[in-house]
């Protein structure tokens, strides 16, 4: 499989379509972003919140890119090729690429990245699993690597074009310390870091050398702000050009005011309800399956949502590589249920809890919604709000929970392999109940495939097969929202608010 000449091509007509950086007079002034939370450390190892990477992906480059039309491209990487049977890949580098501190980038930089995101200091993060499939990285010269494999991994490329896989400075991080690193940090990026406020603010200014030409903006503010009143408040007001926390119920009033534009698009957030295979009545498929009919998911979307979502069929977008159009949401049959659940034998009133993460306010009116058409089906449901760190690290992953729980997953690769996998395998933090050995043989066969057509055949048979057995009960892909004042010009937002703002302006 050989992507070379393609690639080349591409790189070489970017290079040609690259202006000379401009002068700083050209640059349009101040964005300001504002960010739900502050992700704390600004090195790439460190993170996996989305937040992060609304700042960071102006910070670094990967190997490869990404934009919101979700086209994998050439990043720092020109070309790659697959050898060996696919267990090497060369990777031809951009060549006159620097870092924010003047430091060249080259093969050793990306040889040196992934040493440690590999090692000891990537030990301590969440990203270094994304990337266990590498074996090593080897130097052939300045300007060629190649990535030994120790199995393959067909999403490899796009988990290169962001979070742990973006390249940092070797000399830099040496000299300076990886404390240090994590508040001062430095890339190839479009932007270059020049303060950091813990909780309070990150400054970037324009990186006029970038080898993708000098952005138009002078600034990017980026200010943590982590109440959906305030952030809406700050961008009524003009004090923030970008709000990125606007709930459902709160997305009229930026609809109604007239110097801004909502935007609300599809994006990569899922929501179902998980159910317990091991206890309970959900240990019974046709349970399970008259759970399903039973709730009606448009009246949610309409309902509690305000229309920003749309029903889903299985745990992932229809953005998502192995989405199957064919299949669709469970129709909402409150008296097929009922029958299914007389056929299973479950006595009126059976308990059935479901858990959910507390501080999500607008997910606990789902909840409380699906414990409306539980009770309406004969069952007695109640609902049960958890801190989400107490959820997410022990009644989850400890097999703790009640019949049902709140899963919601975004899944930045677009790619569902990073969702079922996790999500299905037996043995996963995320799958406490399942033991599927032909759920886990489907999973396991598309890893070690790189034909596109046969992989995407495999990981849809994954959605029918988990929909046959009713695992979950898959509720909505949630819109990306964004609240955007008018004078900003020339952005596309990007379903997984990995922003890029380089041709970005403000009037």
């Amino acid at each position: 499989m050989k992507f070379s000449k393609f690639f080349m091509a591409a790189g070489v007509a970017a290079a040609m379509a690259v202006p000379l950086a401009a002068p700083s007079a050209q640059a349009a002034g101040t964005l300001t972003v504002g960010l739900t939370i502050d992700p704390g450390s600004w090195d790439p190892i460190d993170s996996f919140l989305v937040p992060w990477a609304s700042a960071a992906t102006n910070i670094y480059d990967g190997l490869t890119s990404r934009g919101p039309d979700m086209k994998l491209q050439p990043g720092l990487a020109t070309s790659w090729e697959f050898l060996d049977n696919n267990n090497r890949i060369r990777f031809k580098l951009r060549e006159n690429v620097k870092f924010h501190n003047g430091e060249p980038f080259n093969a050793a930089a990306v040889k040196f990245t992934f040493d440690r995101l590999l090692g000891d200091e990537g030990k301590k993060g969440p990203q270094q699993s994304n990337y266990n499939s590498i074996a090593k990285v080897e130097v052939v010269d300045d300007n060629t690597v190649d990535f030994f494999m120790k199995q393959p991994d067909p999403v490899l490329l796009t988990k290169l074009a962001g979070y742990g896989g973006v390249i940092v400075p070797p000399k830099y991080i040496q000299e300076k310390g990886d404390e240090y690193f994590n508040t001062h940090p430095v890339g190839t990026g479009p932007f270059k870091f020049v303060e950091y406020n813990p909780k309070v603010n990150l400054t970037l200014e324009a990186f006029p050398e970038h080898w993708g030409g000098a952005p138009k903006l002078d600034k990017v503010v980026y200010r943590m702000i982590a109440e959906a009143n305030t952030q809406i408040a700050e961008l009524q007001a003009g004090r923030i050009d970008i709000a990125t926390l606007i709930p459902f119920g709160l997305t009229p009033t930026v609809q109604q005011a007239a110097n801004l534009q909502l935007v609300s698009i599809t994006g990569p957030t899922v929501v179902s309800l998980r159910l317990n295979t091991r206890d309970g009545i959900t240990k019974d498929l046709k349970v399970r399956k008259a759970l399903n009919m039973a709730v009606d998911r448009e009246a949610i979307i309409k309902a509690v949502l305000l229309g920003h979502a749309k029903p889903i069929a299985s745990f992932q977008s229809e953005l998502s590589f192995g989405y199957d159009p064919s299949m669709k949401p469970v129709s909402f049959d409150m008296a097929g249920a009922k029958k299914l659940l007389q056929e299973a034998g479950v006595q009126p009133g059976a308990a059935l809890k479901i858990d959910f993460r507390g501080n999500d306010a607008t997910f606990r009116e789902v909840a409380q919604a699906a414990a409306g058409f539980f009770q309406a089906l004969g069952l007695k449901p109640s609902v049960q709000p958890y801190e989400p760190a107490v959820l997410l690290n022990d009644i989850i992953p400890n097999g703790k929970t009640g019949e049902a729980w709140h899963n919601a997953w975004g899944g930045w690769t677009f790619d569902y392999d990073n969702t079922a996998y996790l999500m299905y395998h037996s043995g996963e933090k995320w799958n406490p109940y399942g033991n599927d050995k032909k759920l886990d043989e489907l999973l396991e066969s598309q890893r070690k495939i790189y034909d596109v057509k046969e992989r995407e055949k495999i990981l849809q048979e994954v959605a029918r097969y988990v929909a046959d057995q009713a695992l979950e009960i898959p509720l909505y892909n949630q819109n990306t929202i964004l609240g955007v004042n008018k004078r900003v010009k020339n952005f596309t937002a990007p379903a997984d608010l990995r922003f890029r703002f380089t041709n970005v302006t403000v009037e």
